[in-house]
């Protein structure tokens, strides 16, 4: 259950957003909706896929109970997880049961069927009860996290609060856009504790993000323990931007994040960034330079400076022993290799360094992604290139990544013109930086990704990630408001059908979000582009 650091009481009455295209759409605040009115099915955010509204709501009572029909032992936890975020709100007792009497809000798996795919769900509403079907523990999760957007904003405070709890009459049927839907934190320019990470987890899985990309290491640090080479985390890891005192995860500590995330239904991307953005490596073995002689650790904001001896036997040893441990460690298919800003390393040994990375990868049974700089080597077969261009990047650029995309490379969306979540909303804003432009709310949103690379077929897209590099985030603070409200614009990116894709009803859905963030304690940014409800 997400855990709020703080709860604060910023909304005395609940104040709803009305209906996406009903209320008006001007610079002022959204139209108030009556607590007592349930919220429309389909103004919730991602855009669900289909909505058929109809009949009165489905009501919470002190006598509700929370049905698991079948033996899934994953069907249960995500039953004991909703009652755990329901119970503090209502005063309810809401206990979780196998039994199959009729009413009350049941969780069920069918196999049969099949058009939900692995994440897809069917939310069914009516005075008789509130049934959550899924083929798939994913799709059942997903279920629960409209279920939650569809109730009052208060339901999420962990204090009892006054109901009615009503879930509008209708049918929603929902499955993502596309199957990569990712948010990346930089734990390496400022390192992040575990429950700092576990809570950005709760917050993004709200959304239906479904990928965590961790920058494990840079320049300015190294954040995972590897047996073999110790200094890499205990020396390099021990500082990070601006002097601080840095840190690393145990594999403990690791594994521990990767447990928080699954039961989040969020596969975690592990990130090894080379052959460049190695000091804190070099520094910490000196027989990883071409010199032989360990630079000093580093604690500035400067980028290509650094490099692995690509012709050295042991740059390959040591790859090989990091992708073994970290393979070994996590469960998901892909392992992220960098590949960004290798300034230092000449064009034929960044080719020479990913011919041989690339098959160390696959012999410990993971999937290469890269940043999109891989297209200008040989990608393996399977690969994919993470996109973090400019809308006006060079047209060679983007074409050797379209011809990669068009030769089987998968893409991953990134641009940083509009959803990396470091970029400063405007001039103002205290935090980021700004190489890349400013970033408001709908620039975030307001693009498509089959679209976005000229050449690339929209079939190679395999989704979006907003990353969030961490130059001047230090705090869990920091991270919610450069990535709130953006981030939900990245996951309805993700997961919505194109053709709900509209600024102006996304903007009036989003508003009504911004009582929920409230409640949660999550310090977002309130953009002057969204007519967030007064109060």
């Amino acid at each position: 259950m997400i855990q709020p650091r703080a709860l604060p009481r910023l909304l005395g009455s609940l104040l709803l957003v009305a209906a996406a295209g009903i209320c008006a759409i001007g610079a002022g605040p959204a139209p108030a909706q009556s607590v007592s009115t349930p919220r429309p099915l389909g103004q919730i955010v991602p855009a669900p896929a289909s909505v058929r509204p109809g009949g009165a709501p489905y009501t919470l009572t002190p006598f509700t109970r929370i049905r698991v029909d079948d033996d899934s032992r994953e069907a249960r936890q995500i039953g004991t997880y909703l009652a755990r975020i329901l119970r503090p709100s209502t005063g309810y007792a809401l206990p979780v049961t196998g039994d199959h009497a009729p009413g009350g809000i049941r969780l069920r798996l069918s196999t049969h069927d099949r058009a939900l795919g692995d994440e897809g769900y069917r939310l069914q509403s009516s005075p008789a009860g509130l049934t959550l079907t899924a083929r798939k523990p994913a799709g059942l999760f997903h279920a629960v996290q409209t279920l939650r957007q569809l109730l009052p904003a208060a339901v999420e405070r962990d204090s009892r609060e006054r109901g009615p709890w009503q879930i509008a009459g209708g049918t929603i049927t929902d499955a993502p856009r596309y199957a990569y839907r990712g948010a990346m934190l930089d734990v390496s320019r400022h390192f992040f504790t575990v429950d700092q990470v576990k809570l950005y987890i709760d917050q993004l899985a709200l959304y239906k993000i479904n990928k965590l990309h961790l920058h494990l290491s840079d320049d300015q640090g190294w954040r995972i323990a590897i047996d073999s080479w110790p200094r890499l985390a205990t020396y390099g890891g021990s500082t990070q931007v601006g002097g601080g005192r840095g840190g690393y995860y145990t594999k403990a500590q690791y594994k521990e994040i990767l447990r928080h995330a699954a039961s989040r239904y969020l596969e975690v991307v592990p990130e090894i960034d080379m052959p460049g953005h190695t000091n804190a490596a070099l520094a910490s073995y000196a027989e990883l330079n071409c010199s032989g002689i360990a630079p000093p650790l580093y604690t500035g904001m400067d980028v290509g400076f650094s490099s692995l001896c690509v012709p050295k036997a042991v740059t390959y040893d040591f790859v090989d022993d990091v992708v073994r441990e970290l393979a070994a460690l996590t469960p998901g298919k892909y392992l992220h290799i960098g590949g960004d800003e290798a300034h230092s390393t000449s064009h034929a040994d960044y080719v020479a360094f990913m011919d041989k990375v690339q098959p160390i990868v696959a012999k410990y049974g993971k999937t290469v992604v890269g940043w999109h700089q891989l297209t200008g080597a040989t990608p393996a077969k399977g690969a994919l290139a993470q996109y973090w261009g400019l809308d006006d990047t060079s047209d060679e650029e983007k074409a050797q990544v379209a011809r990669a995309a068009q030769n089987g490379t998968g893409l991953i969306l990134s641009p940083a013109d509009r959803i990396y979540l470091d970029m400063k909303y405007n001039k103002d804003t205290p935090l980021g930086l700004d190489w890349a432009g400013f970033v408001e709310v709908r620039r975030a949103y307001d693009w498509d990704p089959a679209a976005y690379l000229p050449g690339a077929p929209a079939s190679a897209v395999a989704g979006v990630e907003a990353p969030l590099w961490s130059e001047t985030i230090s705090t869990s603070d920091h991270i919610e408001f450069m990535a709130f409200p953006r981030v939900v614009g990245v996951a309805e990116l993700g997961w919505s059908p194109a053709s709900t894709h509209d600024w102006e009803a996304y903007r009036v859905r989003l508003a009504a979000q911004g009582p929920r963030l409230a409640a949660l304690g999550i310090d977002f940014y309130r953009s002057p582009q969204v007519p967030w409800p007064a109060g």
